[in-house]
């Protein structure tokens, strides 16, 4: 009799437990966005005959309830800690955690992606570059699995045949391999970019081939102790924030930011991005097709020109001592047709530097 009780407790409470949450998804509003991975919320979707008779409705119905769930984030943070704790799984949803990191699977090699790249590349030096420029640099950034996948037992991509692959077919620039001067306690732990306190030696290394010099007597000022980087929501794992760091001098503080998108004029490090979805886009505003840095302490009339994507944002204020004027082009937002309508190319140096990942699923630089 006992027994038989506490099933009926059990069946009880497991009742309670599953009305209450299904009322509270019901009354509770949906929300609209993710703070902690960075993306929007699936909607109700609309119902009618249409969406019921081919499906559409079950399946986006199904997305709903699992992203507007309530209490989500926490049995997010429930099952990862399952995942990797209880159950010894290596990887959860392709993110794994080694020595301190968390660093996200990218592999095999995407021949079609790096094709596509190399495509778009050739493309942009024959309509804007080719006779006009002074001197065209190409760089790969690694991603942190470089330093981290295969000595913790996680399969990584071949950089070497990356890097290989694009000696070959960018002809016409001078490869620069940075892979030596940079290890996985450069980048943020919870976060797929590197930190700009520890990439000098890399802008040292740009300079050099570009033959202008670094910046002397830079500072280190501390932006924000409050950064959870973007693996950090999509991981779940309840890691500590960590410090942004950026490094600055009087000339860095005195130049001009011109953003093509939104018409206004700005410094080269946008305080207000901190309290953004995305603190990292506090170096250069962040994911902006064109910008125009004008540097009034330069000695001379040189442009740069650097074709980048985000690891870029936190590079390129390092490279601009001996350049007037500095254009920064992401073309991931930015359609190749209309570059010739805001930039000049003629006597500019050419920087082209994306990171692995980017070159890896390259389908988003525009075309």
């Amino acid at each position: 009799m006992k027994k038989k009780t506490e099933y009926i407790y059990t069946i009880i409470v497991m009742a309670l437990l599953i009305f209450g949450l299904s009322l509270f998804a019901v009354l509770k509003p949906a929300g609209d966005f993710s703070e902690s991975e960075r993306r929007p919320l699936e909607q109700l979707p609309e119902l009618s005959i249409k969406t019921l008779l081919n499906g559409d409705f079950m399946d986006n119905f199904e997305d709903y309830t699992n992203d507007q769930f309530p209490f989500r984030d926490t049995f997010r943070s429930v099952k990862a800690l399952a995942q990797y704790y209880l159950f010894g799984l290596s990887d959860n949803n392709e993110l794994y955690f080694a020595d301190g990191h968390i660093a996200k699977l990218d592999f095999p090699i995407n021949q079609d992606s790096l094709d596509y790249a190399a495509l778009r590349f050739n493309e942009l030096y024959e309509t804007y570059m080719e006779g006009k420029v002074n001197k065209v640099l190409f760089s790969v950034v690694p991603d942190k699995n470089a330093y981290l996948g295969e000595k913790n037992g996680y399969p990584q991509m071949d950089y070497d045949y990356m890097i290989g692959f694009f000696k070959e077919k960018l002809p016409f620039a001078n490869h620069v391999e940075i892979f030596d001067l940079v290890d996985e306690s450069d980048y943020y732990l919870t976060d797929t970019h590197w930190q700009q306190q520890d990439i000098t030696g890399v802008a040292e290394k740009i300079l050099v081939h570009l033959e202008a010099r670094p910046f002397e007597d830079l500072e280190e000022k501390v932006a924000t102790e409050n950064f959870h980087g973007v693996y950090y929501g999509q991981s779940a794992l309840p890691l500590k924030p960590e410090k942004i760091v950026y490094l600055t001098t009087p000339e860095l503080e005195s130049m001009s930011v011109f953003n093509y998108e939104t018409g206004l004029k700005g410094g080269i490090y946008d305080f207000d991005k901190l309290e953004g979805k995305d603190p990292y886009e506090f170096y250069l505003s962040g994911a902006v097709p064109l910008l125009e840095v004008t540097n009034s302490s330069a000695k001379s009339d040189r442009h740069l020109i650097i074709f980048r994507d985000s690891f870029g944002s936190s590079l390129a204020p390092l490279l601009m001592r001996d350049y007037s004027k500095i254009t920064i082009i992401d073309t991931r937002y930015l359609l190749p047709n209309f570059i010739g309508e805001y930039v000049d190319f003629e006597g500019a140096d050419v920087l082209m530097i994306y990171s692995s990942l980017i070159l890896n699923d390259s389908f988003i630089l525009k075309k």
